[in-house]
């Protein structure tokens, strides 16, 4: 289980990114974190991640805080996939992929079968092994977020977090590594805490949704409670009708476009 308690983080002194934030993660389930652009989503990302220390509250992972866990057992622990991932060097797709098994490998320990054979497993179901001879640099923006991505899910972690991280990927792809991801919330008690744009997709995906605005918690809780006209026009600013899909049975939400609007009025 992950808890953060009075959370607040500051880049500048004065003006706070995270306010006073308290939040509990449950294992087996997928969280969503939406809102407007600058409201902290990627900062509290980073501070529940270990990244950045906040100035007030603390984060709680199982029974220690997060800064009492050295960098390789939290390594073992939580998993991230960046909106961006830059690297230089022209590592292989299959070498990035193995660094997610150093956390759990003695140090200049060889990569041995049971080893190759997870790497060969996760790089079939990221649809990612034609890639494994290519080096990174090389590779598209959505090939190389594909990589990350299964570098991510190799190294075994508990917690998986995800900011952003379909972002560069075509549909094909979103659909089938949030489906990967999701089912593993079912198979292996498995949590996933991911930052979405798309409420539609977090509503086909997660279980709880949590929505911020400048840096507090607005809402918090079932799909259907948070993607609900009233904290959408509260937090977004927009009007939005809401329904259940026939098809596949998951709540959706259409936003009204006013120009759009008048102008099929005329």
């Amino acid at each position: 289980m992950l808890t953060c308690q009075d959370l607040s983080f500051s880049y500048q002194p004065g003006r706070k990114v995270i306010d006073n934030l308290s939040l509990r993660f449950d294992p087996g389930l997928f969280y969503g974190i939406l809102g407007p652009n600058g409201c902290g989503k990627t900062t509290l990302i980073d501070l529940l991640c270990g990244h950045l220390k906040a100035q007030q509250g603390n984060v709680q992972l199982h029974t220690k805080y997060l800064d009492e866990y050295n960098k390789r057992e939290l390594a073992r622990k939580i998993a991230l996939v960046p909106q961006f991932y830059n690297i230089n060097f022209p590592y292989t797709a299959k070498e990035i992929v193995l660094m997610g098994r150093y956390p759990h490998l003695p140090r200049f320990a060889a990569i041995g079968e049971e080893e190759e054979r997870l790497i060969q497993e996760t790089m079939v179901a990221t649809n990612t092994l034609e890639l494994a001879d290519r080096p990174i640099t090389e590779l598209s923006g959505g090939e190389r977020q594909r990589v990350v991505f299964a570098r991510a899910l190799a190294q075994q972690t508990p917690l998986l977090f995800l900011d952003e991280a379909t972002a560069n990927l075509d549909i094909n792809h979103t659909l089938n590594l949030l489906s990967l991801v999701r089912q593993k919330t079912r198979s292996e008690k498995f949590t996933v805490i991911a930052v979405f744009q798309d409420m539609n997709l977090a509503a086909t995906f997660c279980d709880r949704l949590i929505l911020l605005q400048q840096g507090q918690l607005q809402y918090c809780g079932e799909i259907e409670q948070v993607l609900a006209p009233g904290p959408l026009q509260e937090v977004f600013g927009v009007e939005t009708s809401t329904y259940r899909d026939p098809c596949f049975g998951r709540h959706r939400v259409i936003c009204r476009i006013p120009e759009i609007a008048q102008i099929d009025r005329q």
